[in-house]
């Protein structure tokens, strides 16, 4: 069981990220000239040599028929669905019976493991909160109980990715803006909000609510489209690029919210950490909360407008209609999301691998009676993989691995939507925009 001295560990443990820039095995100025110079040798380069859509959904190196059957198998979504129910009830009783108080482990479930964790899990295997989604599964199973097809609605579901936007938003403004946001009361009334919710959309409009309309399946099916894990159009399990699985996310409504929500969220969590914004937070007039809360609306928005504003510019560029610059947002908005990627492994890496262990710690004590139900109360952290080193080197490849990836994905799509002459004049604003998230990524990350 984790003892009083680790409790004051975890108090004093940054909540996103380890350093600062020092920490850096390279000066600042070196890394950001690199950065900007491998992204626009990229652009140039696939600019020249990259001039037909080259990523096709019948490619891919298959995987080996006795692993494909694996990952075909029931019992392999039926073990991993007993896992998420199981847990899900586990925390469920540490939430309506455990303490309200730091050997709770309620938070690290929903901050670490159900926010983080499934970032990692869906960029690594795919979708998964697809699969072992437990309302999903509720859902399901009350249906077949009855005797009713899964897909009965009362409504046709129109709304798109718009739901899911408005869900990362507020969750986004619960972990980083709201105060008490772990104590139990607070949680017991984000969580009944969330089940709310979530039955009132799958009963108005079955599960089309759970695959566009959920805000953490939005987050895990986005991200999970950077998976080396996918199949190709006959059905068969590959191993491919992330490439192959932005390209086949279309755009729809309220994509590009979501992206923005996306990419906001963890660029606003960086810079939330600078020790400048928090010293004026302390000491503004306007109350923190709301100096917050506009902050972090600002983020969404300027990644939506400055995604726009290089649309228009790119059909302006291209001779096509300033109206269309809407739709054409829309079909590259899939294009940041390797951005996105990025920075959640930039920004979440130390807090995942230090306080995801706590959780399971904890887990094993739901009451908080001193007991170890689980024989995991003796795991704890291990700070190899939080050197302060190793933490600005995971950082800074994995913002600029995912600039350069956004950067091909923007082409490809330009090269399908777009005659030859106009993809690659048009990506010119595209270029640039990702040029300031790289830069802007950085200088939150390493400022000091």
């Amino acid at each position: 069981m984790l003892s009083p001295a680790a409790y004051g560990m975890l108090g004093a443990l940054p909540t996103h990220g380890v350093g600062s820039r020092s920490d850096l095995p390279l000066p600042f100025g070196a890394l950001v000239t690199s950065a900007l110079a491998a992204l626009l040798i990229s652009f140039l380069a696939v600019g020249l040599l990259w001039r037909e859509p080259r990523l096709r959904s019948s490619q891919g190196l298959v995987l080996p028929g006795v692993l494909a059957s694996v990952l075909d198998s029931r019992w392999l979504r039926r073990v991993a669905q007993t896992l998420s129910i199981a847990l899900t009830l586990w925390t469920l009783v540490a939430l309506l019976a455990g303490p309200d108080s730091a050997r709770n482990p309620v938070p690290h479930v929903v901050y670490v493991w159900l926010w983080v964790g499934l970032g990692f899990a869906s960029m690594l295997l795919g979708p998964v909160w697809r699969v072992i989604n437990p309302l999903r599964l509720l859902h399901t199973g009350l249906l077949r109980l009855a005797r009713v097809s899964p897909d009965v609605a009362v409504f046709r579901y129109r709304a798109g990715w718009w739901p899911a936007a408005l869900g990362l938003g507020v969750f986004t403004w619960v972990e980083l803006v709201a105060t008490e946001n772990t104590s139990l009361p607070f949680l017991r009334l984000l969580i009944l909000g969330y089940l709310l919710v979530s039955v009132l959309g799958a009963g108005l409009f079955g599960r089309a609510w759970f695959d566009r309309a959920d805000p953490f399946e939005a987050w895990s099916s986005l991200l999970g489209a950077l998976a080396p894990l996918g199949r190709r159009d006959d059905r068969r399990w590959v191993l491919r690029t992330p490439l192959h699985g932005i390209n086949e996310l279309r755009g729809e409504r309220g994509l590009v919210a979501t992206v923005a929500v996306m990419l906001g969220s963890t660029a606003y969590d960086g810079f939330s950490a600078n020790l400048s914004w928090a010293t004026f937070v302390q000491t503004a007039a306007v109350p923190a909360w709301m100096l917050k809360t506009a902050t972090m609306l600002g983020f969404f928005a300027a990644v939506a407008v400055t995604l726009w504003l290089a649309s228009a510019a790119s059909m302006m560029l291209s001779g096509k209609g300033i109206r269309d610059s809407f739709y054409f947002a829309s079909d590259f908005a899939p294009s940041l999301i390797p951005i996105a990627g990025g920075y959640v492994v930039a920004h979440y890496w130390s807090l995942f691998v230090y306080q995801a262990p706590v959780g399971l710690a904890l887990l094993s004590d739901p009451l908080g009676t001193g007991a170890d139900l689980l024989g995991t109360a003796g795991i704890t952290p291990d700070d190899t993989l939080v050197q302060a080193t190793l933490v600005a080197t995971i950082q800074a490849v994995s913002i600029v691995v995912g600039h350069l990836l956004a950067v091909l994905a923007a082409h490809e799509r330009a090269v399908s939507v777009l005659d030859r002459r106009s993809a690659i004049v048009g990506q010119i604003p595209l270029m640039f925009i990702m040029l300031a998230y790289t830069f802007a990524g950085l200088t939150i990350l390493f400022a000091p």
